[in-house]
């Protein structure tokens, strides 16, 4: 067996299995795309949310064995971008524009906004901000257009929603991240499990969330979309 014991010197093979962990993003996102373009929207939200779990976690692993000093060759953060761009942003957006959420022109507008907006928000060295936040909307579209999917509100709410985060992308307003952030994280970690709980069911469930079970999926997402930006008005008031 490897020893990739914390402090310890582990062979380089070892360690590039971080990164080799992270590249899985790219063929898992290819197979979500494959999904989506037969209008299989449960299962490519499916293969996102695996997409999700292993970004959650390569970071960490990154960190906790000084990848960056140790594999200088190879840069995780390069990686990890062109990763989460296709699954947080590309692939929402594909999704926007090629399903029956919105008519023409508009799904080509509000996919275009998407597209640009989180291209940009990408290049910007500072979106975090020193208590781990994000500052602008992290264009976090994967669970933005899974949870306009799932809810099916109106069109025009949605258009309207959509421009208000590609809005809010360039906006001083600081979004949560729910693990780094630690304020009121007793709260918020549960809420976010709350809210991947309630996702995974919508998925089985044919993309779908009726009654309370989606009020409370509605809830759960409004506090993860809104507490950090809480948090900063009450530092304000302060």
């Amino acid at each position: 067996m490897t020893d990739l014991t914390p402090g310890k010197e582990a062979p380089e093979p070892a360690l590039f299995l971080i990164h080799m962990l992270t590249a899985s993003g790219a063929p898992i996102a290819l197979v979500a795309l494959l999904a989506g373009a037969q209008g299989n929207w449960a299962g490519m939200f499916a293969w996102l949310g695996l997409a999700f779990f292993i970004d959650g976690i390569d970071g960490p692993l990154a960190r906790r064995y000084n990848i960056a000093e140790r594999l200088p060759r190879w840069s995780g953060a390069s990686l990890d971008f062109v990763i989460d761009y296709a699954t947080y942003v590309f692939l929402p957006a594909f999704a926007l524009s090629w399903s029956l959420m919105l008519d023409q022109p508009w799904n080509w507008i509000c996919g275009g906004l998407v597209v640009f907006t989180g291209a940009l928000y990408f290049a910007d060295n500072g979106m975090k901000t020193p208590d781990g936040s994000f500052k602008g909307f992290p264009a976090g579209w994967n669970m933005v257009v899974f949870g306009l999917m799932v809810l099916s509100p109106s069109q025009a709410f949605t258009i309207g929603f959509v421009i208000l985060c590609c809005a809010l992308t360039f906006a001083p307003i600081r979004f949560v991240h729910p693990v780094r952030v630690k304020r009121w994280r007793t709260v918020t970690l549960p809420v976010t499990l709350l809210w991947m709980g309630l996702a995974a069911y919508a998925i089985v469930n044919g993309m779908s969330l009726e009654g309370p079970v989606a009020t409370v999926f509605t809830l759960a997402s409004f506090y993860l979309l809104l507490v950090s930006a809480v948090q900063q008005l009450l530092d304000r008031v302060d």
